[in-house]
């Protein structure tokens, strides 16, 4: 805060918010406008910075700049302010004084009215301080947009994770680590494209309201459209639209976009999220693992610089050199300790759970007996890359049922830090096969089954490889952020009694 707020009130945001009020009033009153339609921005902080020549003597001044940005720091002297302002590209210091500014203006116009906080624009020329750091020289400024409550303290940011969620600009304007982390996802997300792109893929868009939920086993979100007055879903899976489009002849597409599925919150699950879903005509699961591998190098080395990625406890992510292949069935018998386990009835490995201290509902059928043990023993050892190969065939009835083994299909799930990432099939072509894997999967309930999509399968799908990823998992992992909640800028929340 300022030091005129300082002495005069007490540290309270309603007096505070009271005080800046009485401030915004008495400029409108002097006919000054506080909120700028807009400001001749010529460099941002660190152009400016850059701009210096460092032959310049100290004291001495360069080229004049004009920047604009919140000031974070204010620090008032008599007759002279030093100010730090933060803009786009980071933070810059401004040096504003008495005799530097047309007569009156700091006295009767800045000292009485700007604010930590406060977005100011400046003109000014560069110098150099004795401590060395880059400053403008101001010879002009305005107030570009009064801030009417303050930031929070200083030295201790924005520390309490329920305000961090619900106050994302508070977040972003306090925390240079929350910003830094959302500025990576945004070149994470370049990257991929740029790299799919590259690859000959095709970015589509596809509808996000499904007359029937599928692609995925989840409960879904329900609207009404009433123009067609009928019963819609948010999409829970692009899935089924793209595959049409392999019938198409798209052979190479993918699309990045929200998934919505109305499940639980967690550390790890939104039920609003960004998938990318890629699909590849004559290639299969194989394919799909040396494309995500490979996309993974390229984001290492093009966005982050490094392979070794430090989780927020500090233990390191290796995304380098070859990761390990593993088969889902070696994972259940290795965590399990028994070589039988799949050949064991539902009500013996019903029992093993209850040793395990894993809760299983009696309704459960053997695979999903079998995918709990997964979910709650084998996923979480998984910290470094981990193909699992080879999972049941009733977990996706999507994928291409393995030939050498007719209870499994041909998949992958990449697990790393504990959680899958991504899972990719050698896609299920046959429309036989596949409608029958649906009416098994659905049961009774076939108005589930999407019957244009099961008609288009008919005109003959291309053998190939698909994958979904969940980008904001991606950006946990490649950041070291500790929840999920901190990969996306407004996560979902509770609504508060006043909302």
């Amino acid at each position: 805060m300022s030091e005129n707020e300082n002495t005069n009130i007490q540290d309270n945001s309603h007096d505070l918010f009271a005080v800046r009020k009485a401030k915004l009033d008495a400029m409108s009153a002097k006919g000054m406008n506080p909120f700028l339609q807009d400001w001749n921005q010529t460099h941002t902080s660190k152009e400016a910075v850059e701009l210096f020549d460092d032959s310049i003597p100290e004291g001495e001044e360069g080229d004049e700049v004009s920047v604009a940005g919140r000031i974070l720091v204010f620090r008032l002297m008599g007759k002279a302010t030093f100010l730090k302002i933060k803009d786009r590209h980071g933070v810059i210091q401004l040096y504003i004084s008495r005799d530097h500014l047309p007569e009156g203006v700091y006295n009767d116009d800045f000292k009485k009215n700007v604010d930590v906080g406060d977005i100011i624009g400046a003109k000014g020329r560069l110098f150099k301080t004795k401590t060395g750091e880059i400053t403008i020289r101001v010879s002009e400024y305005k107030m570009v947009s009064k801030a009417l409550r303050p930031l929070p303290e200083k030295w201790h940011g924005l520390t309490d994770s329920e305000q961090i969620y619900r106050q994302r600009y508070l977040d972003l304007i306090v925390n240079d680590e929350s910003k830094k982390r959302f500025e990576l996802r945004s070149k994470i997300i370049q990257e991929i494209r740029q790299f799919l792109w590259e690859r000959d893929f095709l970015e589509v868009e596809t509808p996000i309201l499904h007359s029937v939920a599928g692609g995925a086993a989840a409960r879904p979100f329900k609207t009404h459209m009433n123009a067609l007055d009928s019963e819609f879903f948010l999409r829970i899976a692009p899935e089924l639209y793209l595959k049409r489009m392999l019938i198409g002849g798209f052979e190479r597409v993918f699309e990045l976009g929200r998934v919505f599925r109305n499940e639980g919150l967690s550390r790890r699950h939104n039920p609003e999220f960004t998938m990318l879903e890629v699909y590849q005509a004559y290639t299969d699961f194989r394919g799909m693992m040396e494309l995500f591998y490979s996309m993974i190098q390229r984001i290492c080395k093009n966005v982050l610089g490094t392979t070794s990625v430090k989780r927020y406890d500090g233990q390191i992510i290796e995304f380098g050199g070859k990761w390990r292949e593993a088969e889902y069935k070696d994972l259940i018998i290795e965590a399990t300790k028994d070589k039988d386990w799949f050949s064991r009835s539902k009500e013996e490995k019903f029992a093993a759970c209850k040793t395990f201290g894993i809760e299983v509902d009696p309704a459960c059928e053997d695979f999903e007996i079998t995918g709990n043990v997964f979910e709650k023993m084998v996923e979480p050892t998984l910290i470094q890359p981990t193909f699992v190969l080879h999972i049941p065939k009733q977990l996706c009835p999507l994928a291409k049922i393995n030939q050498k083994d007719d209870s499994l299909i041909d998949v992958f799930e990449l697990c790393i830090n504990g959680q899958e990432v991504a899972p990719a099939y050698s896609e299920q072509n046959d429309s036989v096969v596949q409608r029958q894997m649906l009416e098994a999967q659905v049961g009774e309930e076939v108005q589930k089954l999407d019957e244009d999509f099961l008609t288009a399968m008919e005109y003959a799908m291309p053998p190939a490889g698909g994958m979904g990823v969940g980008i904001d998992r991606l950006v946990i992992l490649l950041t070291g952020a500790a929840n999920i909640r901190d990969t996306i800028l407004f996560p979902s929340l509770k609504q508060t009694p006043s909302a």
